[in-house]
């Protein structure tokens, strides 16, 4: 090994200068033990037993990975490698101690010095078993795929006596109904609830690491109410009540997040829930000495049950729930997928959510028709499709098409036109929509048609709009006759004409 040896020569020069042992040290970024143990070897002795051949060594195929991580963020430790490494190679079966070895040859063969980052370790009572959770937030600032900066917010539970973990990302700070969602989420994801849970006291009047928002408002406190858990507020400068959330918080910064490349909210959530699996839950807890997974099995028989989502909606003054839909047009419930019609995210960023049951709807407003419906999965981590959610594959763009322009009125040929020039990539999409306005309003069609084109709006989703606004108006109108003739049964009133709905949306019907 030329290295070993050219560095052999070094140290010797640099001793007969009459340096220290710490100066050498620092001086070529190697340890006190290493210089010593060169220093005990003359040159043939060295020459002798780095001229050894190189035994093959079980991670040799990943050592550039290593190198490169090593380089680019020098303090990770052997824990966070193996973790890295798990990750990318999920096949690799490799001890701790054999990665933590390696990582330190790899230090001494390519000079990497470790940075040191200090870590507070804190006592804490043993709890018994179902009794307590701990509750924190945190806040990370991660690279993004395009070298940008994205600053994401998190909030951690853990279970007091196994050490169990969960955790939620957002890239957004987090509001009252966040916190209730991430609760429930929780829960689900434990299989019940302790009898108490604790708190920052901080954190829960205004979060410092959540860009200050309040907690503990009137629906935090109803839902408290209605799960019937047990709060208890940590006092300040009170680190061994709440010990165990804070190195949990820290676990998640310094091992998970740490360095890690950040996509998308819901890549990385996925990969956050993959770690605690592999890492946070799965390792062994240095102050128990045991795997909090293991520990889990026998404190989850000890957990409260805890009610569904809809006595949350309905005790928080909610009327439905609410979820993001996502670009694969699906919906995030207990850590399933459930499909929505394809183009709901091009139209609706987010929908509403009602449990009736076993059955989920979904809807574009909170009192709306349901645009999906599915029967509540019990696994996790499944896809609930509905088949009629997909493209139809059986018919061609053009075929749609046709069926489109028989639907409408001669005049909406032009109006089409436009949208195929606008939307050529989406054009199935677009003529799904104006496929199901045509047959759920076919009297408003020609009307709203004439306005789009007057008002330059060629989108089957502004289409949409006017017909529900005309609709509105309609009902309106026909609300008021209904008034009118009770008190004044000889009165008719008639019906209004377009060109009064066209006068209601900014001026006179155009030529």
């Amino acid at each position: 090994m030329e290295e070993k040896l050219v560095l052999h020569i070094e140290i010797h020069q640099l001793r007969k200068r009459n340096l220290r042992i710490a100066q050498i040290a620092k001086q070529l970024k190697i340890s006190r033990n290493t210089v010593y143990k060169y220093l005990d070897m003359t040159f043939e002795e060295a020459q002798q037993e780095f001229s050894t051949p190189h035994k093959r060594k079980k991670l040799d195929p990943y050592q550039d990975w290593i190198v490169n991580w090593l380089q680019e963020f020098p303090h990770l430790s052997g824990a966070q490698i193996k973790d890295w490494l798990a990750e990318q190679f999920p096949d690799l079966d490799v001890g701790e101690s054999t990665v933590r070895n390696y990582v330190n040859e790899i230090r001494e063969k390519f000079q990497i010095e470790k940075t040191a980052i200090p870590r507070d370790y804190e006592a804490v009572e043993e709890q018994p078993l179902g009794k307590q959770i701990q509750v924190d937030w945190g806040q990370t600032i991660q690279k993004t795929m395009d070298k940008k900066e994205k600053k994401l917010y998190f909030i951690a539970f853990v279970l007091a006596h196994s050490r169990y973990k969960y955790m939620e990302w957002q890239d957004r700070p987090f509001t009252t109904q966040d916190t209730i969602r991430c609760h429930e989420n929780a829960f689900q994801y434990f299989g019940g609830r302790t009898e108490e849970i604790v708190y920052d006291q901080d954190n829960l009047i205004a979060v410092n690491e959540n860009a200050g928002d309040v907690i503990l408002t009137k629906e935090f406190q109803a839902y408290v109410k209605q799960q019937k858990f047990r709060i208890y507020l940590c006092r300040k400068a009170d680190p061994e009540s709440k010990g165990m959330i804070e190195n949990v918080v820290k676990y998640v910064k310094r091992n998970y997040a740490d360095s890690r490349i950040f996509k998308d909210i819901e890549d990385w959530n996925q990969r956050a829930w993959m770690w605690l699996a592999r890492t946070g839950n799965y390792k062994v807890h240095n102050t128990t000495k045991k795997r909090p997974v293991e520990v889990f099995t026998v404190e989850k028989q000890h957990l409260q049950p805890v009610s569904s989502l809809l006595p949350l909606a309905e005790s928080t003054d909610t009327q439905s729930i609410t979820r993001n839909v996502m670009k694969d047009n699906t919906i995030r419930y207990e850590s399933n997928r459930y499909s929505v019609p394809l183009g709901t995210y091009h139209q609706e960023k987010q929908v509403f959510l009602e449990i009736a049951g076993d059955k989920l709807f979904i809807r574009r407003l909170s009192d709306g028709e349901p645009i999906a419906e599915h029967v509540i999965c019990k696994e996790k981590g499944k896809l609930i499709k509905n088949r009629n959610h997909g493209r139809d594959r059986s018919s061609q763009v053009a075929e749609l098409r046709q069926e489109v322009l028989q639907l409408f009125p001669e005049e909406a040929v032009n109006f089409i036109e436009k949208i195929d020039e606008k939307y050529p990539r989406y054009r199935r999409d677009q003529y799904l929509i104006l496929k199901e306005v045509a047959k759920e309003s076919p009297t408003f069609l020609a009307a709203a048609v004439n306005k789009c084109i007057v008002e330059k709006l060629f989108s089957a989703n502004e289409l949409r709009d006017i017909v529900a606004y005309f609709k509105k108006i309609e009902k309106e109108t026909v609300n008021d006759t209904e008034r009118v003739s009770t008190d004044f049964p000889s009165i008719s009133v008639p019906k209004r004409e377009m060109e009064a709905y066209f006068k209601m949306m900014d001026g006179d019907q155009h030529e």
